[in-house]
């Protein structure tokens, strides 16, 4: 059966909204990029650049990445997090970090991958827009008939962890993950497995 993207509608909490990527905002994840704390923190993610963010849009246009069943790679939904005009003091970065959603369960999901994933921005982190942001986008999982969401997280990532309790999921166990996987050319090791229950 072919896969059918849904329209998620407005995903505003607040100040933070999600917002597919589109080409007009390149700037403020380049600005955000570049920021001293993301250099310092976050190394891999002040690599980004122009070209990659042109390469992500040409692989999912709008945020909507389709489902390639010859590599088990399941639709996705990508969403850039970004914070509206402030009434008060201004916030150091627009944009506070990018969010994914995988629709359906494999084996790799389960394991690895999991359904959602997230990332936030150091100079944005403190405000719990990771764990805002997923809650924005249970009721689009539930909308495809999910009943489930796996949440993967390294072990030492204790934001992550947190997160993933703080939205109430369970931690199930924690795996290796094997030799031959991609994820070993990043030095992750093992893998955290939460459960998230939708109904």
């Amino acid at each position: 059966m072919r896969f059918v993207f849904l329209d998620p509608g407005p995903l505003i909490d607040n100040e933070l909204q999600l917002v597919a990527p589109e080409s007009r905002w390149f700037d403020e994840v380049l600005a955000s990029a570049a920021h001293p704390l993301t250099v310092r923190d976050a190394p891999q993610d002040a690599q980004t650049t122009r070209q990659k963010l042109s390469d992500f849009l040409a692989a999912a246009p709008g945020g909507r990445q389709p489902g390639d069943p010859s590599s088990n790679r399941l639709p996705a939904y990508h969403f850039w997090m970004r914070l509206a005009e402030p009434i008060g003091e201004a916030p150091p970065v627009r944009m506070a970090g990018g969010m994914g959603l995988r629709i359906g369960i494999n084996r790799e999901i389960e394991f690895y991958s999991g359904n959602i994933g997230y990332h936030v921005y150091p100079p944005a982190r403190g405000h719990r827009y990771a764990e805002r942001a997923c809650r924005l986008v249970l009721p689009l999982a539930r909308r495809h008939g999910m009943s489930k969401l796996w949440i993967t997280t390294n072990p030492d990532n204790w934001p992550s962890r947190r997160t993933c309790e703080r939205l109430g999921a369970r931690l199930v166990d924690i795996v290796p993950i094997p030799k031959e996987h991609p994820f070993r050319s990043r030095g992750e090791t093992a893998k955290c497995r939460y459960v998230l229950d939708l109904v």
